[in-house]
């Protein structure tokens, strides 16, 4: 079994983020809007705006109190979408539940909606060539790029349809013409652990932890987990890992697979509309 390190990968990508931005011609801007004070919210745009000051691009800070109304947080997206240089805006999820978060979402300007929750910006993935692409499904892809295996005549499984996983990697292995199955909740029971069973690559998004055991995949599969749930206060992936490393050929872990990469891919679309939105030529990199 070989463990697929996006904590490795990650900062490898970022490096070259940092590369890439000290040689644009101005700073770019990059904003993670957060309502109320939840502590796993908190602590996930602090880690964003730690790795947006070492890439060198400028945070915008935008807190609100948790009684703020979606009309008035719609109000304050719609100022943050023409803030100078802002080269991604995205809002840290989940939203207060009186919130309409698909509202919110539709109001973050197309062009720099780094995450592509938005309407528009997830029309435009779907249905035409994106300069931008979901950050974690970009992720699984990044991962399983990384292992530098010939994907043609692989039986792959994309498990779960979700919004964030499934229906985007899904698109992802369509533009590369590979073919695969998706298994849903429509999936018959059956039909579901036979695709299991048979798969060379799973692609895991359904959130359920610990769901994927050893007695139901083949010898030398390879799974990208991108599930994350709770238990006993810790997070876990979609696979019981312990039930399966050693069966398994190459294994992402939950937590530091893909994770850590999903992150460094939404940085990456931000440079991505930073190169887009200013396209003057890039200045020479620094003497060492």
């Amino acid at each position: 079994m070989t463990i697929v390190d996006g904590k490795k990968l990650s900062k490898e990508m970022l490096e070259e983020i940092k590369k890439e931005v000290s040689r644009l011609s101005f700073v770019p801007v990059f904003c993670d809007v957060l309502v109320g004070s939840d502590s796993s919210s908190v602590q996930y745009v602090n880690l964003k705006k730690k790795i947006a000051l070492f890439l060198g691009i400028k945070f915008q800070d935008a807190y609100f109190e948790e009684n703020i109304t979606t009309e008035e947080l719609i109000t304050e997206v719609e100022k943050l979408n023409k803030l100078e240089n802002m080269c991604g805006l995205i809002v840290q999820l989940p939203l207060p539940e009186y919130i309409d978060t698909k509202k919110v979402l539709a109001h973050i300007d197309t062009h720099i909606d780094v995450d592509c929750l938005g309407e528009n910006a997830s029309n435009i993935f779907y249905k035409e060539k994106p300069m931008t692409i979901p950050p974690t499904a970009g992720a699984c892809m990044y991962l399983l790029d990384s292992l530098k295996i010939d994907l043609k005549n692989k039986n792959i499984v994309v498990f779960g349809a979700g919004d964030l996983v499934g229906k985007p990697v899904s698109r992802m292995l369509d533009s590369r013409n590979l073919p695969h199955n998706v298994i849903d909740r429509k999936t018959e029971s059956k039909n579901k652990e036979k695709l299991i069973k048979n798969a060379d690559v799973i692609i895991s998004g359904i959130g359920v932890g610990g769901y994927i055991k050893s007695d139901m995949i083949k010898e030398g599969v390879i799974i990208i987990d991108a599930g994350t749930s709770e238990s006993s206060g810790s997070i876990v992936g979609d696979v019981d890992f312990d039930s399966v490393k050693d069966k398994v050929s190459f294994i992402s872990p939950v937590p530091g697979g893909v994770g850590p990469v999903t992150v460094a891919m939404l940085f990456r679309n931000v440079l991505q509309i930073a190169k887009h939105l200013h396209p003057s030529p890039l200045t020479p990199s620094p003497s060492p």
